[in-house]
């Protein structure tokens, strides 16, 4: 392995036993490593968040299966590209073609890929943050099986964290010390490739000087020159006493030093991706327009999908404003769909439109909350039986056990409506909407107390 490389490549395992996590799929007996081990695996999607083994699983599928590998990344590949490996592929067996992030290939380019995966030109192994479902075109997708990587747990990252102390070269001479793991783990975002590359961050800038130390004058180290006498009150010292003489003790506190130093502002796949549009959501959800455009700028400037913004912007719709305003929801699906005819630049005008006026409208979370009561009581009563009269009678047999029997037809009583019970006997007359106030769902209230004056409380 290339010592120049980045740790999180030194450390990238080279079988299945040497991967951590992702135990029900590359577990002993689990179905992808008995693909694997049989010699014969279909064309897949892994789908996972950052960091969890996604490119790991692919490379180790290429060296145990010992076949043509070949690697491209959706973000600077195209249909040349995929055609140039397609045509390499004719002439080789069992190829496998890996495409990174395949959720940015667009529906041309995933089509180029149809006939070789049908024939088996090629075993395609694609890899992806976003839910195939909507971000692989449904030929494709059901030429492909999917499996589901699962975020790493906190004992498999410091499980990573100490394989790397014990195994790689570079750390090993700097006699690290882990004394606090949750900085790291909380910095990087459960994501192994970030976790790796910052510990070898934080020892660097600790110890720059030790042999083989990769400190530039670009990122001076935060070290203390062991020249001077005089006590510093920064907090860089003070983070940093915890060094000890030819090597490191790593604290949360000299991590977190470091990092605020080195790490950039804006990180589409760390933890100030979740922190901005966290504020962009409390933003709108604040009804501060100026606010939610400030957040939209600041992931705009740092190339954030614009799928992923928008996709946001929908949920939102709802859970925060709902019935509200539900226009919101309709505006919203709209920006979704111009964004993604659009791109950037463009872009960045429709999604300021949606985000001003979903900032700007009543709001209410009265239908979320109404979900999230009904799915307790679903989880915490179970499977109720449907009562009897509103149950479907489509043979003889049912409507003789009284399938039906009673059910009140709405539109044969004046205004459409007739009392009746709808809800399992266990839980009848069990209230879960509970219209918001706001002018609109004001309405709603007014009209549902004059239908149910003698059921619900509205």
């Amino acid at each position: 392995m290339n010592s120049s490389a980045p740790l999180a490549e030194r450390m990238r395992p080279q079988t299945l036993d040497d991967l951590v996590g992702q135990e029900h799929l590359t577990g002993k007996g689990s179905v992808l490593r008995t693909a694997i081990e049989n010699g014969k695996i279909p064309s897949m999607i892994l789908w996972g968040p950052p960091g969890t083994g996604k490119t790991t699983i692919a490379n180790i599928i290429a060296h145990t299966l010992n076949v043509p590998y070949f690697q491209l990344s959706a973000i600077s590949s195209g249909v040349k590209e995929i055609r140039e490996v397609i045509d390499t592929a004719k002439k080789q067996q069992h190829t496998i073609l890996f495409i990174d992030e395949i959720h940015r290939f667009n529906k041309g380019q995933q089509d180029a890929l149809l006939g070789a995966v049908e024939k088996g030109i090629i075993t395609l192994i694609g890899a992806t943050t976003e839910n195939p479902s909507f971000e692989v075109n449904s030929a494709l997708l059901s030429r492909c099986q999917v499996y589901v990587l699962k975020p790493l747990s906190k004992d498999d990252l410091v499980k990573l964290l100490h394989q790397a102390l014990q195994r790689d070269e570079w750390l090993k001479a700097r006699n690290v010390e882990l004394k606090e793991t949750e900085a790291l783990i909380t910095i990087s975002g459960g994501d192994a490739r970030k976790l790796l590359n910052l510990l070898e961050l934080v020892v660097d800038a600790a110890h720059p000087d030790l042999p083989g130390g990769k400190a530039t004058n670009t990122q001076p180290s935060l070290k203390r020159d062991a020249d001077k006498k005089q006590k510093s009150s920064t907090s860089e010292d003070k983070a940093l006493r915890s060094s000890v003489e030819g090597g490191i003790v790593i604290t949360d506190e000299i991590v977190m030093t470091i990092a605020q130093q080195r790490i950039a502002l804006y990180d589409k796949t760390g933890e100030q991706h979740y922190d901005i549009i966290s504020a962009f959501i409390k933003s709108m959800r604040g009804s501060d327009p100026n606010g939610a455009i400030y957040w939209l700028a600041r992931m705009i400037e740092g190339g954030e999908d614009v799928k992923f913004i928008a996709r946001r912007m929908i949920i939102f719709a709802s859970e925060d404003i709902g019935n509200a305003n539900p226009t919101a929801l309709v505006l919203a699906n709209a920006v979704f769909e111009a964004v993604n005819k659009i791109g950037y630049p463009e872009a960045r005008i429709i999604l300021a439109q949606g985000a001003t006026y979903l900032a700007s409208s009543h709001k209410s979370n009265a239908s979320y909350m109404a979900i999230e009561e009904a799915l307790g009581i679903v989880q915490k009563e179970g499977d109720l039986p449907v009562p009897l009269h509103v149950r479907n009678a489509p043979t003889g047999l049912m409507k003789r056990l009284g399938y039906g029997k009673d059910y009140k037809y709405a539109h044969s009583y004046e205004g459409n409506f007739t009392e009746q019970e709808f809800l399992p006997e266990k839980i009848k007359g069990t209230k879960f909407y509970d219209p918001g106030k706001n002018p609109r769902e004001e309405e709603l209230r007014k009209f549902l107390k004059g239908l149910w004056k003698n059921k619900y409380n509205y």
